[in-house]
């Protein structure tokens, strides 16, 4: 969070993985916070950043941006606050202004996974909710199957694939994000947001459910995501010309990698620093396909339920901690010219009974692989708890440049998103401070910077505590 060195027009600017999603002014803020008090009560908002009513010096600048970024902490940290309608419309408004683009209505484009276009009418000012629905509504899926399904921002590749970005949450507008970004690789596609199998047979109840879980089904396997033999090829091929596409479907469930969700070549520093790796996300698990130093191919799998919680003590909020370092070229995400966001995605694994090790994995894609994680994660309580993920409800999560932002969670929700807040002016430089602390909620991983570099703001090993999923392993798992 920084402020515009014109103290007259002070303003903050809000990135979601590095990409401007508004500006705003510390009078907004002070609008928003007194709105929160209205309707919430004093007792229960955070305090505010006084007003003050000389010219702010420079140290105080400084000092009122980290005033903000830990309201905003706090805000977003309380689940009935951060969560509420008041504060997710405050974001999607400011949104819509920053980037100047009037209500009106317009026609939106959404992918299927087979690359067929929907095209849905709506309004530049409708939520992701609501382009959710209208996309449902055009295919006449079922209401009750809606929750089933995600809209994602993803980058179109050469050969036709997705790079998947990021999951659009409810705190913004899916037409302003999309051409916002002013890069028509940059699409909107639709696509389930479930991992456990066993709920493709409430998708596959209904016509419309059975074709899009058919299409993705069979985009997956034509991009190589799902490893198919020669037998299995000859055996799917006749399905398809029979048409028969729930046995389509049956068979793919039974072949590797059914369901997971293949990304970009990255790096990790498993078994050892500086390998090459392909990461897919599926079946409760990461799966790692490393080229190591000497081109050998190794592969293995990191079981959700074996990645130990971390979040600050003190507190019920998982946390995950990445970090943003300034690149050459445009991130996943960015238009062209913008600085690069590189992360870290960092989990500390249970490798056998006593031993835990720290596993990290940097990829522009980090925050991705973070929803994903945490989602699966969910699933899994939610299962437990005998709920049904009709009820999953997504919340947004929140980074403040230069501090640690809590999002929240209970079982039926997570907070994925990486957001940061930096100056109206603060574009990435060598004179800023070469690391940026940001945070995510997680349940099963943390985000953790990429230096090795200590800081009294950093959140040591006694502040973090295990979570059900990781302390329910039993000797037998092992």
């Amino acid at each position: 969070l920084g402020s515009d060195w014109h103290l007259s027009l002070q303003a903050y600017n809000i990135h979601v993985n590095g990409v401007l999603h508004c500006r705003v002014r510390y009078s907004q803020l002070l609008g928003l916070h007194e709105q929160l008090r209205k309707e919430y009560g004093a007792n229960v908002v955070p305090a505010f950043p006084p007003k003050k009513i000389f010219t702010l010096t420079p140290a105080e600048v400084e000092q009122r941006r980290e005033q903000l970024e830990k309201y905003m902490q706090a805000v977003r940290q309380d689940p009935m606050l951060g969560g509420s309608e008041t504060f997710n419309s405050f974001l999607r408004k400011a949104q819509q202004e920053t980037q100047q683009i009037p209500t009106e209505e317009v026609v939106l484009e959404v992918l299927l996974s087979n690359g067929q276009k929907v095209k849905v009418t709506i309004l530049t000012s409708d939520q992701t909710e609501d382009v959710l629905e209208a996309v449902a509504s055009k295919l006449d899926l079922p209401d009750d199957l809606v929750g089933y399904f995600s809209l994602f921002l993803v980058r179109e590749t050469k050969d036709g694939a997705f790079s998947f970005v990021r999951k659009l949450q409810e705190f913004e507008l899916p037409y302003v994000s999309v051409t916002s970004l002013h890069n028509p690789e940059f699409r909107i596609i639709l696509r389930k947001s479930y991992w456990d199998s066993a709920y493709d047979d409430d998708v596959m109840e209904h016509r419309v459910g059975l074709n899009l879980l058919y299409a993705q089904t069979v985009s997956d396997i034509e991009h190589g995501w799902i490893v198919v033999n020669k037998e299995q090829h000859r055996q799917l091929k006749s399905l398809q010309e029979k048409v028969s596409k729930k046995e389509f479907i049956r068979l793919a469930q039974t072949l590797k990698y059914y369901g997971y969700l293949k990304f970009d070549p990255c790096v990790t520093d498993f078994p050892e620093k500086g390998c090459h790796v392909v990461v897919s996300a599926g079946n409760n698990e990461l799966n790692f396909q490393v080229r190591l130093p000497n081109e050998q191919i190794k592969e293995g799998s990191f079981k959700v339920t074996r990645m130990r919680c971390h979040f600050p003590s003190g507190g019920s909020q998982p946390q995950c901690v990445p970090s943003q370092v300034p690149m050459s070229n445009g991130p996943s995400g960015s238009s062209p010219g913008k600085s690069e966001v590189k992360l870290e995605l960092a989990f500390e694994y249970l490798m056998s009974k006593d031993r835990l090790q720290w596993v990290t994995i940097t990829s522009p894609q980090a925050i991705m692989l973070s929803i994903c994680l945490q989602s699966m994660v969910d699933e899994l309580m939610v299962k437990k708890s005998g709920g049904s993920i009709r009820k999953v409800r997504v919340g947004a999560g929140w980074c403040l440049r230069g501090g640690w932002v809590v999002g929240w969670v209970d079982v039926v929700s997570y907070n994925p998103e990486l957001l940061t807040v930096v100056s109206s002016q603060d574009s990435p430089d060598a004179s800023r401070e070469p690391m940026a602390k940001l945070s995510s909620k997680l349940t099963s991983v943390s985000l953790r910077g990429i230096s090795h570099s200590s800081s009294a703001n950093d959140v040591g090993a006694n502040d973090f505590h295990g979570n059900y999923a990781f302390e329910g392993i039993g000797d037998e798992d092992l």
